[in-house]
C-alpha cells in the first residue's frame, strides 16, 4: 500500500512563543484602541458633533478582536510520542511529530494521535485446533501507531471521551478494531496447529510446545491484519491455553494415561537391563549355573519385583533350587 504520511517540519516562523507575543501585542493594541476612542474625541468636528468617522474605530476594533481570537486557535503543543495530523478543509497537510510549542494555520484541523505503545489483553476465545478439538486460547498484544495517515483515514475508528482535571476531551480509540482483528488472527493461527501431540512419538510443532515459533507466527498474522490501520505489532504472545470445558476431563485422562504408559516403558526398559546385568554377572563370576528353565523363572521373578507397583514380599527358599 502506498505510504502517504509525511512529517510537517516546524520552522522558526512556527515558534509558538513568538506568536504568543504577537497575540499579546494584538490584545494590547485592541485595549488601547478601545480606550482611545471611548469618548470619540478624535472623531468630533469643531462644533463637537460626531462625524461618520465613528465607524472607523468600531470596524478596526472588531477586526483586531477577531484576529486575536483566530490567532489563538493556531497554537498546538506536541508532547513526546504524540502527533498532530493536520488537514486543510479536507486535504491532508502533514503530520507534526516534532515536540514543542508551535503555531500553525488556524484553519487547520488538528487531530491528536498518540504514538505510545499500548497493551491489550485479549480474553480467551473458543476455537478448534488442527485436529478439530475445541480449545480456549488468549493472547497479550503490545501495539502502537506508526502511520498516522492510515490510522486517521484508512479505517473508521471509535471516539472515546477522556476526563481530565479541567475538561473532557474526545480522542480516537482503536481498541475495538485491534481487538476484532486480533481475534481473527488468533483463530487462524490456532487452526494451523494441534493443541498437543496425540502420539508421544509425534514430534510436530503444537500450540503447547511451539513456544516462540507459535508467537512469531501469531505476530506475522497480526501484522497482516493491522497493517491497513498503520498499526505496528511490537509483541504478541499466547498467555492462555487450555482445552474447552466439554472435553477437558477426557483429555486430562488421556494425558494421565500417556504419562503412565511413558513411565511404564521406562520402568520395563530399566528392569530388562537390570535382569540382563544380573544374569551376566552370575555367569561371569560362576556363582551359579542355571539351565534355560531356571533362567526363565528367575527373569520372571525379577521382572515382577522390579515392575510391580508395590514392594515385593521376599520368600526364603530353605530347600534346594529345584524344590
Amino acid at each position: 500500500m502506498e505510504h502517504k504520511e509525511f512529517n510537517k517540519q516546524m520552522s522558526s516562523g512556527n515558534n509558538g512563543f513568538l506568536h504568543l507575543l504577537i497575540n499579546l501585542a494584538l490584545l494590547v493594541f485592541f485595549i488601547w484602541l478601545t480606550v482611545r476612542f471611548a469618548k470619540f474625541d478624535c472623531i468630533k468636528d469643531a462644533e463637537g458633533n460626531v462625524t461618520p468617522w465613528i465607524l472607523l474605530p468600531i470596524v478596526t476594533g472588531f477586526l483586531l478582536f477577531m484576529t486575536y481570537i483566530m490567532h489563538l486557535a493556531g497554537f498546538i503543543t506536541v508532547q513526546p510520542n504524540e502527533s498532530r495530523v493536520l488537514t486543510f478543509f479536507g486535504k491532508y497537510s502533514g503530520t507534526v511529530k516534532q515536540n514543542g510549542f508551535f503555531w500553525v494555520n488556524p484553519f487547520y484541523s488538528k487531530e491528536k494521535l498518540s504514538l505510545r505503545a499500548k497493551n491489550m489483553d485479549v480474553e480467551p476465545i473458543k476455537v478448534n485446533d488442527k485436529n478439530g478439538n475445541p480449545i480456549m486460547i488468549g493472547l497479550v498484544l503490545v501495539w502502537k501507531i506508526n502511520d498516522t495517515y492510515k490510522a486517521c483515514f484508512e479505517i473508521d475508528s471509535d471516539v472515546r471521551s477522556t476526563v481530565t482535571e479541567n475538561s473532557v476531551k474526545s480522542v480516537k480509540s482503536f481498541d475495538s478494531f485491534v481487538r476484532v482483528q486480533s481475534d481473527a488472527a488468533l483463530r487462524k493461527v490456532a487452526g494451523m496447529y494441534a493443541y498437543d501431540n496425540m502420539d508421544s512419538h509425534d514430534k510436530g510443532v503444537t500450540l503447547r510446545s511451539g513456544g516462540e515459533e507459535i508467537n512469531e507466527q501469531l505476530e506475522a498474522e497480526l501484522r497482516k491484519h493491522l497493517e491497513i490501520a498503520g498499526i505496528e505489532v511490537v509483541e504478541a504472545r499466547i498467555n492462555y491455553l487450555a482445552y474447552a470445558a466439554e472435553i477437558a476431563s477426557v483429555m486430562l485422562r488421556r494425558q494421565q494415561a500417556d504419562a503412565i504408559i511413558s513411565a511404564r516403558e521406562k520402568i520395563v526398559e530399566g528392569a530388562v537391563s537390570m535382569v540382563d546385568l544380573a544374569l551376566k554377572k552370575l555367569s561371569e563370576d560362576k556363582i551359579v549355573e542355571l539351565d534355560e528353565e531356571r533362567k526363565a523363572a528367575m527373569i520372571s521373578n525379577l521382572l515382577v519385583v522390579l515392575c510391580a507397583d508395590e514392594s515385593a514380599s521376599p520368600v526364603i527358599n530353605t530347600g534346594t533350587l529345584y524344590q
